[in-house]
């Protein structure tokens, strides 16, 4: 989700108040929806085999958690205060979760490099100076805050809090997702121990990995009612077709 923005330049060229994403750009948004999607699924069914967060590089059921989730479990030995197991999914669920990561961790790089080389990323991510000023930034806060949107459903290019979203996204949400799931490898962790270490062991790995996941969750819910809220016809059509005409945008 992280990966849409307003692109008014290769597959069509740009009017004055239409909505404007490249081909690239859409296919890679929903192609990084469906990996999202697939890591949501699968990581929520990794979750319920073991509910139970942990500080440092060990943690079992013999361990006092930091926290737990108030669900049950997929397996008999993990204590959860519940008398019965829930179905245990834990094979294909792994398996569809490492194959989910690996393709948005190349489809990631491929965008990365598109939006770089392209100017995608400088034009139209990169806040301007004069965005990054108190009091835009929080105009745009209370503007948000109030559902104030008049502006946001005539836009054709992000604001100051859209830009500096994605780009917390795109360099620190999902980089430290990445570097906590390979944290929680055993190959990984023998390989590049000090990596695990920086993150405080592995179990506090698997604890950051499951804060970041909610916060990139968050993110997309604000995104989606965003959509909502600023005009969804127009710009589901804008990330499925491209746009529509200018006629179209002003009906």
């Amino acid at each position: 989700m992280a990966d849409s923005f307003w692109d008014k330049g290769v597959d069509s060229p740009p009017t004055a108040g239409v909505l404007r994403h490249s081909v690239a750009v859409r296919i890679s948004h929903w192609l990084n929806l469906l990996c999202f999607l697939a890591l949501l699924v699968s990581g929520v069914e990794i979750l319920i085999s073991h509910p139970r967060f942990y500080w440092g590089e060990a943690g079992n059921v013999n361990t006092k958690p930091l926290f737990q989730i108030p669900i049950p479990s997929s397996r008999a030995i993990v204590p959860t205060g519940y008398g019965y197991v829930l179905p245990d999914q834990n094979g294909w669920s792994r398996a569809l979760h490492f194959q989910g990561a690996w393709m948005l961790l190349f489809l990631s790089a491929a965008y990365l490099g598109y939006s770089f080389f392209s100017g995608h990323l400088k034009r139209d991510l990169a806040p301007r100076a004069a965005d990054l000023a108190p009091g835009v930034v929080m105009d745009s806060i209370r503007k948000h805050a109030r559902f104030d949107l008049e502006e946001e459903k005539r836009a054709t290019s992000y604001n100051v809090l859209q830009r500096l979203s994605y780009l917390k996204v795109l360099f620190v949400l999902f980089p430290l997702m990445i570097w906590s799931g390979l944290a929680m490898s055993p190959a990984f962790a023998a390989a590049v121990p000090a990596a695990v270490a920086a993150l405080g062991g592995h179990q506090s790995a698997r604890t950051i990995h499951f804060f970041v996941t909610i916060s990139l969750l968050l993110f997309v819910l604000v995104h989606v009612l965003m959509v909502y809220l600023t005009g969804f016809r127009r710009r589901l059509r804008a990330m499925t077709i491209g746009g529509g005409s200018a006629i179209e945008e002003q009906a």
